[in-house]
């Protein structure tokens, strides 16, 4: 590992190639020139000088001998030199054999601990490299340890591999630099021993062995003791089958289904174990950097680090870790279901529902890798092959299950006239936009809203093309004009466009006097529109159903529509969205709401940037003076009227939620949140508080976009 290198002593330092020649410092003193010149800068002024000292030289500077900015202050406060793998060992101070379990089980959970950290986005360095037995684990003599430890770089290699493939990681995510550290069996120096290397067969052999013999002294122990020693074995087998689930979640073929899932509940199982026992092993010290007592320096790689990087990194306390562990566990096990989604549609909605859970970066990354292959964001980048057409076909399923289009059902397959060749074209030109839309899904919910405005640019010109591709099919095919592919591509717009502002509401970006055009916004248009879009497509999927009935096609069975609950659902979130409307209307009127003093606010400008990236899509964008012309109406309204209003659509949409049958977390919610808004609005229409300056709550805890109102 890092430590077998001739020239790497594991704490930083490189090995000198040879005798540097003798160089003499002709040091000045500028310290009181220094404080003379700055006697005329004022707090918070930065020094200019042309093009040799600007802002990015000023923020880039490193204040000497400050502990957060000086890399050497963190290594020399006082404290002794980090002893590396060698070093501890000669001085006793880290055991390689005949180790206790309670200090086993306390360094492997320490390691989980800094596994945890790492994953939060921390650098590797700073946390699973302190772990000083993973500098030289093929010197370990006890067995279980030695094989963990060997388990942890194979784990490190294959996470690493599968968020690196998936790239839905940011930098505030995720850290990937290895610092010089090997991980799997890549050597990247020259001189190493390549006989160290273990094939997969091997390690888990070894882990297997490892977890018997481990069990054995279990059954021939005390009960104290056989505790202790199960505790172990469980941790030994959580390593070896969420290593092994991870590798067949990146193979992902269709054989390997039933095992990955087998193992992902065996690690479920072990996770109980685990945390059970946690408190058999060694704990750390209180007040200590160090998440074990022993074989553990947190400032081991201090030197490796870049000079503007985090002086400090708090490791992950053990209880929320193994939580940590066993929660990702049931998010890896709940991705793996995407796996049976075969339509495009059903995909998307798991996707944008699987990143509202904010889940971890694996668990996301996992998910990416599980739908397609090798990932969607290589299908943004990747040319036409093998995958493409693959991601092409699921999107041709996709139309025809939404609008079901003529040209893609009549047309024989072997011809390929000019109506087939501008549906592959345009097929072709969607791959790109679909697959970043759900590689967006897979970023953290912060960095969505960003990647969904550049994404609407994407979509823009889709819409242009599909409008090109209904028009030339229906003069080839002789058949009156059908917006099917149209119709289709607007639906995904509308999606993207009620996700883009909705985020903002869930990331608080919005003030609350910027609220009410939000939910206008959202009631007048957006919604509506994806209703009148599901309702369309549902039109000419059954057009084309009856055309096919007429031809002669065997009689197919009523279903029930695919669209019924989602627009359903659309409806809901509309009357919600009118409900806020025009209870923040009434607000406003009665002097509720504070506003901005009028010399520091534009409220043009506000709305202008707010829905900005709508501008460049159709349906077009309402321009403010739109707003304002269309909204004028209910500014002179009376607020009693008002609150009734908006006491009529969270009852109609309580109404919609309680014919739902089979009701999720999501609806049940959404029947919360509309019932409590509407006793809300009726006790206002009824004058209760109506005195009152004082401005309402909007409490998100319950939902994250609709929030109950609260009278304070």
């Amino acid at each position: 590992m890092a430590d077998n290198d001739d020239y790497y002593y594991g704490e930083g330092i490189m090995d000198p190639l040879g005798t540097a020649p003798e160089v003499t410092y002709n040091w000045v003193d500028i310290t009181k020139d220094f404080f003379e010149n700055i006697k005329d800068l004022e707090l918070g002024e930065l020094l200019h000088d042309g093009h040799l000292f600007g802002l990015f030289e000023a923020m880039s500077a490193i204040e000497m001998m400050d502990p957060k900015m000086d890399a050497g202050m963190a290594c020399n406060r006082g404290n002794p030199k980090p002893l590396n793998f060698q070093q501890a060992v000669e001085c006793g101070k880290l055991k390689i054999d005949d180790l206790e379990p309670s200090e086993l089980i306390g360094i492997i959970d320490a390691t989980m601990a800094c596994v945890v950290s790492w994953l939060e986005g921390h650098s590797l360095a700073q946390t699973v490299f302190t772990n000083l037995y993973l500098h030289q684990p093929h010197l370990i003599k006890n067995k279980p340890l030695k094989a963990y430890c060997i388990a942890v770089y194979k784990l490190l290699d294959c996470i690493r591999d599968c968020i690196n493939k998936a790239q839905v990681f940011e930098e505030e995510d995720f850290l990937p630099m290895c610092y010089g550290y090997r991980l799997g069996s890549s050597p990247q120096y020259g001189n190493y021993d390549t006989s160290l290397d273990l094939s997969e067969q091997k390690f888990i052999a070894m882990l297997r062995e490892q977890e018997e013999e481990l069990n054995k002294k279990a059954k021939i122990s005390d009960s104290e003791m056989a505790e202790a020693w199960v505790g172990l074995a469980a941790r030994i087998r959580f390593t070896r089958m969420f290593y092994q689930a991870l590798q067949l979640i990146t193979k992902r073929d269709g054989v390997s289904g039933a095992d990955c899932v087998a193992l992902l509940n065996g690690c479920s199982e072990m996770m109980k174990v685990i945390i059970r026992t946690s408190g058999k092993g060694t704990q750390p010290v209180e007040n200590s950097d160090a998440p074990n007592p022993m074989g553990f320096e947190p400032m081991m790689n201090q030197r490796l680090l870049p000079p503007t990087f985090p002086r400090y990194t708090r490791i992950k306390a053990r209880p929320e870790a193994l939580q940590y562990f066993d929660e990702m566990v049931t998010r890896l096990r709940h991705a793996w279901k995407i796996t049976s989604c075969t339509n495009f549609h059903t995909a998307l909605d798991f996707f944008m529902e699987f990143s509202r859970q904010r889940a971890c970066i694996l668990s996301r990354s996992a998910l990416q890798l599980l739908y397609l292959s090798p990932s969607p964001a290589a299908m943004t980048t990747m040319g036409p092959g093998p995958a493409h057409r693959i991601f092409m076909d699921i999107l041709r399923d996709s139309i025809k299950s939404f609008v079901n289009p003529p040209a893609l059902a009549k047309l024989p397959p072997g011809t390929t006239p000019p109506a087939r060749e501008f549906i592959d074209k345009f097929l072709s030109r969607c791959v790109r936009p679909f697959a970043a839309f759900l590689q967006v899904c897979g970023h953290n919910r912060a960095r969505q809203r960003d990647k969904l405005a550049m994404l609407l640019d994407e979509f823009a010109g889709l819409e242009e093309e599909a409008e090109s591709v209904d028009a030339v099919i229906s003069a080839t095919m002789g058949t009156p004009a059908r917006a099917c592919f149209g119709t289709w591509v607007l639906y995904h717009v509308l999606r993207v466009m009620i996700a883009y502002l909705l985020s903002g509401l869930e990331l608080e970006l919005y003030s609350v006097h910027e609220y009410h055009y939000i939910f206008w916004y959202l009631y007048e248009f957006l919604y509506g529109w994806l209703v009148s879009a599901l309702g369309r497509a549902e039109g000419l999927s059954g057009e084309a159903k009856r055309s096919e009935k007429k031809s002669g096609s065997r009689k197919l069975k009523k279903r029930a529509r695919p669209s019924a609950r989602e627009g359903l659902m659309c409806q809901v979130l509309q009357s919600m969205c009118g409900g806020y409307y025009k209870a923040l209307v009434a607000f406003k009127l009665q002097g509720k709401i504070r506003q901005p003093q009028c010399e520091f606010d534009n409220e043009a400008v506000r709305y202008k940037h707010r829905f900005a990236p709508l501008a460049v899509l159709t349906p077009p964008q309402v321009h403010y003076h739109e707003f304002c012309e269309m909204t004028r109406p209910l500014q002179h309204e009376n607020p009693i009227i008002l609150y009734l209003g908006g006491c009529k659509h969270f009852q109609q949409a309580r109404n919609l939620l309680e014919t739902i049958t089979t009701p999720d977390q999501e609806v049940l919610d959404l029947l919360k949140v509309a019932k409590t808004n509407f006793i809300v609005l009726k006790l206002l229409a009824d004058g209760h508080k109506s005195d009152s300056s004082t401005p309402p709550d909007f409490d998100f805890s319950v939902h994250r976009h609709f929030p109950i109102i609260k009278l304070v």
